[in-house]
């Protein structure tokens, strides 16, 4: 804990960097540990779980508020990106008045005069499944996070397992780099229905949104068959399922493995597997994913 009890109140929102860096440099320099939760704003519950683990295991917690324009491959999509900077600022003094900064910079900012995102080479990784339907969405996540660690300078970054291959290349760009971060992987925070949270669900209309739980209802029962059936099965089982549904529209379902994310071939008990998800309700895309084994 530190002197400033009044943090957040005094400095609400940092909109530079040079702001940001004065304002923590002085507790870097006392030894204080600082966590970082790298957010797109829209914040909810699924945030606040990253965020509260955060405040647990460090003195200083960093939160950015950013959406960023290089991780978008549809400039409709990034136009309709919720951005609620005053209510996340209100949910975030009901976890700590002393402990969270915030850090919602401008593109300018952040990118200077180019907009451009850095090509990057995740041995794979930005390949398979998101990378194969969103091209170039994740030379924007390593461009964005990659400066976001080289402002922030964080000892523990924390990322949630909702978007499991971005955490992978994340750790991946960490090594690859050798960023002096450790990387944090968080439980996927789920609505009581089972719905992953996302800022995305709040673009769902009524019908999708009472749909959408079927998401994870299928997630649960294909790792149950995965114990007994091969992923190719499961695969058409699954895809039979959005079929016959009149809302929902898949896009991709895939069991990977969860260190190469490349499909699975054949089934190892050495090996560790994850079913991964995107589907479509009317215009809102959502991904999901489930440890299998």
């Amino acid at each position: 804990m530190f002197a400033r009890v009044n943090f957040l109140l005094k400095v609400e929102v940092a909109k530079a960097k040079a702001e940001l860096i004065k304002s923590i440099s002085s507790l870097r320099r006392n030894g204080k540990s600082i966590g970082f939760v790298p957010t797109m704003g829209a914040l909810h519950q699924g945030h606040l779980s990253l965020i509260e683990k955060c405040l647990e295991d460090n003195d200083l917690v960093v939160v950015s508020i950013f959406v960023n324009p290089t991780q978008f491959d549809n400039a409709e999509d990034l136009d309709k990106y919720p951005r609620t900077l005053a209510q996340d600022i209100t949910l975030l003094k009901t976890l700590s008045s002393f402990k969270i900064m915030v850090y919602a910079p401008s593109v300018e900012d952040i990118y200077g005069g180019t907009v451009d995102a850095v090509n990057y080479d995740f041995d794979g990784l930005e390949y398979e499944m998101e990378g194969a339907f969103r091209m170039g969405h994740f030379d924007g996540v390593g461009t964005i996070v990659k400066r976001l660690f080289e402002i922030v300078k964080p000892d523990f970054a924390y990322f949630g397992e909702k978007d499991f291959q971005q955490l992978q290349i994340i750790k991946k760009l960490v090594k690859k780099h050798e960023i002096p971060v450790k990387v944090i992987g968080c439980p996927i925070f789920r609505a009581a229905n089972g719905l992953a949270m996302s800022s995305r669900n709040s673009r769902l209309k009524p019908d999708y949104k009472k749909e959408a739980p079927f998401i994870y209802k299928i997630l649960t029962t294909a790792k149950l068959k995965f114990g007994t059936k091969s992923a190719n099965k499961v695969t058409e089982w699954v895809i039979k399922q959005f079929e016959a549904h009149k809302l929902l529209n898949l896009e991709y379902f895939t069991i990977a493995d969860v260190e190469t994310l490349k499909p699975i071939k054949r089934k190892s008990k050495k090996k560790q597997y994850r079913a991964f998800i995107a589907v479509y309700a009317d215009d809102v895309r959502l991904i999901d994913n489930i440890a299998l084994n």
